[in-house]
């Protein structure tokens, strides 16, 4: 059931700003309510579509619905060895969703990457081994796709052409790095990593160099996402006890707590105007997606 307010999202934000109410009195408009757990949301590049991991019987799949959460479709169809298909990434034309590919065999396990057509047709492998290969993430020009792997022994950030050849090692550290996500431009990644002694979210050149520390705080933050404009980075973090989501700047000023509940919000994905971020809540009881708007940069400086 959707929450009874009826102010559209731009009418919301300029009341906001007119009155003085709290950005945390916005609307929050839920889009699906099935209540099935979801993760890993992402808009298609022309806004239109949105795909993530839902959960399906004893498995989780691909599924991908309009951007207001109407007429889903599963794009994996469930397996008989219970394995699952999730983590999807649009390509730049829309046109392929890479996703992980999990594979069971008696109590092992393999994660691969695999690419299909946007409609879930002609799954085909792209980027295997025995390793874990997860995360992926396709460049926004279309030439590559990030992606996180332990063929090297430890959970690091790799990156190969957009039709997985050409591994490229970016990270080397003993701590996890994980979650990579492009800047708009294809110049930089942010990603999470452990290598200070717990969860922040950094930055580094698309080559692996300059890497930058963007958050410090003790609590655990991760799952960056970038904004379409590239000036900010929307991430989970449970620094006020629970866990929210939050958006920075990308120089790690003028951090925003976006989300106000004490329900669980994660998995952030900015609309392709930049204006909102969907993510996944359990606050009616169980898990859907919900849309929040942004306070735009002069807003989050006051």
């Amino acid at each position: 059931m959707r929450t009874p307010c009826k102010v559209s999202l731009s009418v919301g934000l300029f009341v906001a700003m007119l009155t003085g109410i709290s950005l945390s009195q916005t609307p929050v408009r839920r889009l699906t309510t099935d209540g099935y757990l979801k993760q890993h949301l992402t808009f298609s590049p022309d806004g239109t579509k949105l795909a993530y991991t839902r959960q399906i019987g004893r498995q989780f799949s691909v599924c991908v619905s309009n951007a207001d959460g109407t007429g889903e479709k599963q794009l994996t169809p469930n397996q008989p060895d219970f394995a699952s298909r999730s983590y999807p990434s649009w390509s730049a034309d829309g046109q392929r969703i890479a996703y992980v590919h999990v594979t069971l065999s008696g109590t092992d396990g393999e994660l691969d990457i695999y690419t299909m057509n946007a409609d879930g047709s002609n799954p085909t492998p792209l980027i295997t081994g025995k390793a874990f290969d997860n995360h992926p993430a396709f460049s926004p020009d279309g030439k590559k796709i990030a992606f996180t792997s332990t063929r090297s022994g430890n959970q690091e950030i790799y990156i190969a052409d957009a039709d997985g050849k050409n591994l490229q090692k970016l990270t080397e550290h003993i701590a996890l790095d994980q979650y990579p996500a492009w800047s708009p431009d294809s110049q930089r990644i942010a990603f999470t990593s452990f290598r200070d002694g717990n969860s922040e979210i950094y930055v580094m050149d698309a080559d692996g160099k300059n890497v930058t520390r963007l958050t410090h705080h003790p609590a655990l933050d991760f799952y960056p996402q970038w904004s379409p404009e590239g000036t900010r980075i929307a991430f989970v973090s449970n620094r006020d006890s629970n866990y929210e989501i939050y958006v920075v700047n990308t120089d790690g000023s003028h951090l925003t707590r976006l989300t106000h509940h004490p329900a669980m919000e994660q998995y952030p994905a900015w609309t392709r105007d930049g204006k909102n971020i969907a993510f996944v809540s359990n606050r009616d009881g169980r898990y859907d997606v919900y849309l929040t708007p942004v306070p735009s940069l002069r807003q989050a400086a006051q």
